[in-house]
């Protein structure tokens, strides 16, 4: 196992299901799990040894080349115990360690299940095309055990079928537990991708409102801090004005700043809050709310004339509507700004199946522009486009072969 592994569910991920056999790497800290395990394999490999010794002791042992003596008997338990110390490091080096005991398959009755514990690591941890060859190997030894160690209680075809099933046993076994291993392994990464992906839907979705929220204050503060600027130069350029004029001007100002102000509190609380959206918004406008918007112009001196052809407007879809508000908005605050005293037309026509075209059009300004021109960002047709894109219409604006400046947008509107 690599150190990425050793984790609180590292019992579940062993090296070999994400490490090729001879990879390098500096081994974890043994978890109480494999202490467990380790412990119960050596004692069970140690009980079999002493049992099979004991037996071996009480009864002659044949073979083709004559009885085995006493000695070698005693031999073979002392290696078969030593053996067994080798399962504390099976993890680490599970084919070099069964190929070592291959020798002893040919021979050795008590180290068939320290044999057997091996072969089972060995598929576990390893990949098929490396632990096959090494079964193999060790099912050709155990036939050539059974014709040198045959059992006086059975035939040796007997001993050899029996043999082959417990070793097919504990390969089918080793596959199984790797199999399952390795589809936890696969569930819990895909659990972690699946969180993963929700924590960047849920950041792509606060990004995606945030940008929202940064267009529509684009929107209304242009809007109205271009009021404000427009009144502002009409005190300063007419300080004779009646008084009348003038408190009706400052009261515009007045009014017009409280409400920017308003709407930059609402965005600046929204955008503080993570938990935004849990009380409702405040009503967006529609299409039925170009009214107001011209009448506001007008009354900061503006000359803006609105016609609407639009069937079924009472059946506008929220979202066409607001988009064409934001539309006429846009192109009134740039007319505002870089067409002073021209006069704006602004056309909303269309009706369900045809989609809703929303044009803003006045004369392109005459002679230098005025010393004191409105601030703007640059950035407010691009949100317009981006914002038209999204709703699945289009945007045009330009100069026209009469001189005009002309936006124009086309937004769907199904029937």
């Amino acid at each position: 196992m690599t150190g990425t592994v050793a984790s609180e569910n590292a019992w579940l991920l062993p090296s070999a299901l994400t490490a090729e056999p001879g990879r390098a790497g500096r081994q974890p800290r043994r978890t109480t799990r494999d202490w467990i395990v380790d412990s119960l394999c050596f004692l069970i490999a140690f009980g079999f040894v002493i049992l099979v010794s004991w037996d071996l002791h009480q009864r002659d042992q044949p073979s083709p080349l004559g009885t085995i003596p006493e000695w070698v008997l005693t031999l073979d338990g002392w290696i078969s115990v030593a053996l067994c110390g080798v399962l504390w490091v099976r993890r680490r080096w599970p084919v070099q360690l069964a190929l070592a005991a291959l020798p002893l398959s040919l021979i050795s009755t008590p180290s068939g299940m320290v044999v057997l514990i091996l072969l089972f690591t060995v598929v576990l941890h390893r990949p098929l095309r490396v632990a096959g060859p090494v079964i193999g190997l060790h099912l050709l030894a155990a036939l050539v055990f059974c014709w040198l160690r045959p059992d006086p209680s059975m035939s040796m075809l007997v001993a050899m079928v029996l043999t082959v099933a417990i070793m097919i046993s504990i390969v089918l076994w080793a596959m199984v537990v790797r199999a399952r291993r390795q589809l936890v392994v696969s569930l819990r990464d895909r659990a972690h991708r699946a969180e993963a992906e929700q924590q960047l839907r849920i950041a792509q979705a606060r990004h995606l409102e945030r940008t929202r929220i940064a267009r529509e204050m684009h929107d209304v503060l242009a809007h109205r801090i271009s009021l404000l600027s427009l009144h502002a130069g009409a005190l300063e350029f007419r300080p004779d004005a009646a008084p009348g004029e003038v408190a009706r001007a400052a009261g515009v100002i007045r009014d017009n700043a409280h409400l920017a102000l308003q709407d930059l509190r609402e965005v600046i609380g929204v955008l503080r809050e993570e938990g935004a959206g849990e009380g409702p918004e405040r009503p967006q406008p529609t299409l039925a709310d170009l009214a107001v918007l011209a009448e506001e112009s007008r009354r900061a001196g503006m000359r803006v004339s609105v016609r609407e052809r639009v069937d079924h407007a009472e059946a506008v879809p929220t979202g066409v509507g607001r988009s064409a508000y934001r539309i006429v908005q846009e192109g009134l605050t740039n007319a505002r700004k870089h067409a002073v005293g021209a006069a704006v037309t602004v056309t909303v026509a269309g009706g369900p199946g045809t989609g809703l075209s929303v044009e803003v059009s006045n004369r392109w300004p005459v002679g230098q522009p005025p010393a004191q021109r409105i601030p703007g960002t640059g950035t407010g047709l691009v949100g317009l486009a981006e914002r038209t894109s999204l709703a699945g219409g289009r945007l045009e604006h330009g100069r026209t072969d009469t001189g005009d400046f002309r936006l124009a947008a086309w937004l769907p509107w199904s029937a």
